[in-house]
């Protein structure tokens, strides 16, 4: 692949007329103190200081270069820079698209433009978990012979997506999302410079507040909703970006949700509430309301894993299960797909027969171990497994519940001031009812006394 053409040329066009590209594009990072976030990667003496020159040492050793972080952080914005500061030739390619082919022609053209240009080529690969092993192989030879300066981006972990010579040869760069105070200071410094709307306009906190919601943590997303609603404002006259000029261009209506505040808890709090009470239409308005802000979707099913065990328990037994996959889900996938994910869960937890018996059950149990209501094992029940058991009379007499008939043995289990309390007190609601049946039949084998309490 010899050097892109249509590339420079397009970089011609937009140096020679800046405004015609997108506010994004004019505001992407020329040097690595402009790149947001990442503050644990850009201290000075850092193996990615090193890595374009900068600082003691000189360059890095590696190579190539893997960044591991989720969408919409900067990874190909680190790519560019890189290539920037070190002066060398740049060619990406998608993993979803390339092949063996592809990789191979950047390769042969890394190589001629080394010999015959004397520049040196950045291969920026994305999403090269979508590789396969052997695809991931073709790029050994070029970076073991440092024909290219390698840089793989990946939204998942590498130590399971990437092999173990390529992920050996390189430099695992962790990036961290970004933070709203990231986003802000990257939409003021939009709104402020001569390349992006160099001061024509403000943005009062209410609509910016709403920007950095719609972003949802994406600098590009977060730049792209800026300059539409600029381009409104404009369009008006005014000298305002106003939270109703953000609204119609985004297409979205501001949420009342704080997610550091009183709001993040009420409704967080109001969507259990619902799930609880089985009303699942309000279970979903406050579902929406927490995706529409931005909320975490990690917090949103960690809520319906607590909620699954807390509320419905053995009433449903699948609800954990699909509560846990859910969560499983949603760390692998993210917005906007995991909405479908956590709504799945959502409607099923909020019809699912209700019962609380987990949580009272295992309440009243830690209440007495607090209050000091414990006692010793009973030693039949001791560990017997070590010379001098049998004569302190540890695991002498147990029985081996296996080796009656119905595999429940009538013998004690729980400490003597404890002989017979009851803590499980199953409902009759869904599936819980066979528990309720079962644990009385159970109880009378075993012989516990008294109907409840203890």
């Amino acid at each position: 692949m010899e050097p892109d053409l249509f590339t420079a040329a397009a970089e011609a066009r937009q140096e020679k007329d800046p405004s015609s590209s997108p506010l994004a594009v004019r505001m992407r990072p020329r040097t690595l103190d402009e790149v947001v976030g990442q503050r644990h990667l850009l201290k000075p003496g850092s193996p990615l200081r090193r890595l374009v020159g900068e600082g003691p040492g000189g360059p890095a050793g590696a190579s190539s270069v893997i960044l591991w972080g989720p969408p919409g952080i900067g990874k190909t914005t680190l790519a560019y820079v890189v290539s920037a500061a070190t002066d060398k030739r740049f060619v990406e390619l998608s993993a979803i698209t390339a092949g063996v082919k592809e990789v191979r022609a950047v390769i042969d053209g890394a190589r001629r433009a080394a010999g015959g240009f004397g520049k040196e080529t950045v291969l920026f690969l994305d999403e090269i978990h979508r590789f396969s092993k052997a695809q991931q192989d073709s790029l050994l030879p070029a970076v073991e012979n440092r024909w290219v300066t390698l840089i793989a981006a990946t939204t998942e972990n590498p130590y399971f997506s990437v092999i173990s010579p390529l992920l050996s040869r390189s430099l695992l760069l962790t990036l961290e999302p970004l933070t709203d105070d990231d986003l802000r200071g990257l939409l003021a410094r939009a709104l402020r410079e001569e390349r992006g709307l160099g001061g024509a306009l403000t943005l009062p906190e209410d609509a910016e507040a709403h920007l950095l919601r719609v972003a949802g943590g994406d600098a590009r997303r977060a730049l792209t909703a800026l300059e539409a609603a600029a381009g409104a404002a404009l369009d008006k006259g005014e000298a305002e970006i106003t939270l109703g000029t953000v609204e119609e261009t985004v297409d979205r209506a501001a949420v009342a949700y704080d997610r550091d505040g009183d709001q993040h808890y009420d409704v967080a709090s109001a969507l259990i509430k619902s799930i609880r009470g089985s009303d699942v239409d309000a279970a979903l308005h406050y579902l929406a309301r927490m995706i529409e802000a931005g909320e975490d979707p990690r917090f949103i099913a960690r809520r319906l894993m607590i909620s699954a065990s807390e509320d419905i328990g053995l009433a449903d037994p699948a609800a954990l299960p699909i509560a846990v996959a859910a969560a499983q889900a949603v760390a692998m996938i993210g917005f906007p797909e995991a909405a479908l994910t956590l709504s799945h869960a959502t409607i099923a937890l909020a019809l699912a027969p209700k019962s609380n018996t987990a949580t009272t059950a295992i309440g009243a149990a830690l209440a007495d171990v607090r209050a000091g209501l414990a006692g010793p094992v009973p030693a039949h029940l001791r560990d017997g497994h070590y010379q001098g058991a049998a004569k302190l009379g540890h695991a002498q007499g147990y029985v081996y519940p296996h080796d009656v008939p119905g595999a429940i043995a009538a013998q004690q289990y729980a400490p003597d001031a404890l002989h017979g309390k009851r803590y499980y007190e199953p409902t009759r609601y869904g599936a819980e009812a066979r528990y309720a049946d079962v644990v009385e039949r159970v109880r009378e084998r075993l012989g516990h006394p008294g109907p409840s309490g203890g």
